[in-house]
């Protein structure tokens, strides 16, 4: 299970007031967690198992290095940019260098709304690279995910075409400042809808005589594209193999100039 859905169970029985449902009162039970789930907030005030320790993460060093940060999504997906980026940590490391714009998700649907809040969550990244504010801004659009698991086709597709728009608009803007997209995913979904036997083949449906719908993620490999705008950073491709995600925090910093830690996963890049 997540840390953030955790969370929110916790505060369920330990929060003396409760708005989020009709709870009632506070439950009178001894409550303890399996762990604790935010180390800042201190949430559950009880737990059975100590929480490893996550220090030293991307968003510490840069802060440490004195790197203005921008963090934008909705609310979908903001804990991801937060929350879990941070090593489980809810607050931030700088007040100053750090910035966090949570766009409010819709409360209906995805599939009613599958473009979500991809236009939203780009103006503000846009007006943040007009100004010139931040040094490296992570963003995470959860249309391909959130949507992709209504297993409805025809949304999925709208999901992906105003995903798309927005990295467009991205692409244009950071053309005009000489910037670096770093563009990846940490699993698939949108990208099969439809279930499949262990040879891949297409399930039908023997009811409805359709494909069945696919609403959990890929297995497929994720791509990752990494595009400077004015080739300034002069990268190529490391000659390290077996490299994931978890490489591209030693990749960013990289691109930005800085030395990675050595105990950080490699780059996939080198530069100069």
């Amino acid at each position: 299970f997540r840390g953030d859905r955790a969370i929110e169970l916790c505060r369920a029985f330990e929060d003396e007031e409760m708005d989020k449902f009709d709870r009632g009162p506070k439950p009178d039970v001894l409550f303890a967690g399996m762990m604790e789930y935010d180390g800042d907030l201190h949430i559950p005030s009880r737990y059975l198992v100590a929480p490893p320790a996550i220090d030293r993460t991307l968003g510490e060093y840069m802060v440490a290095s004195g790197i203005p940060l921008l963090a934008v999504s909705e609310t979908q997906k903001f804990g991801h940019v937060t929350y879990f980026f941070n090593g489980n940590r809810s607050g931030k490391f700088s007040n100053t260098l750090e910035d966090y714009v949570e766009i409010k998700s819709d409360m209906v649907p995805f599939e009613e709304r599958p473009w979500m809040k991809a236009a939203e969550i780009t103006d503000v990244v846009i007006d943040s690279l007009r100004s010139g504010k931040h040094k490296f801004i992570r963003i995470n659009y959860p249309n391909g995910d959130m949507v992709g698991h209504t297993g409805d086709p025809l949304a999925v597709e709208i999901s992906v075409e105003a995903t798309d728009l927005s990295v467009g608009r991205l692409v244009k803007e950071l053309k005009a400042v000489g910037g670096i997209l770093v563009l990846t995913a940490d699993h698939g979904n949108a990208d099969d809808m439809y279930s499949r036997d262990k040879k891949g083949n297409v399930l039908i449906d023997d009811e409805t005589g359709l494909p069945k719908a696919k609403t959990s993620h890929s297995l497929n490999p994720v791509p990752c594209f990494i595009y400077d705008t004015e080739g300034t950073s002069k990268a190529r491709l490391s000659d390290e193999k077996n490299l994931g995600i978890s490489s591209l925090a030693a990749t960013c910093l990289k691109l930005l100039g800085y030395q990675p830690p050595d105990d950080y996963t490699p780059s996939i890049v080198e530069v100069g």
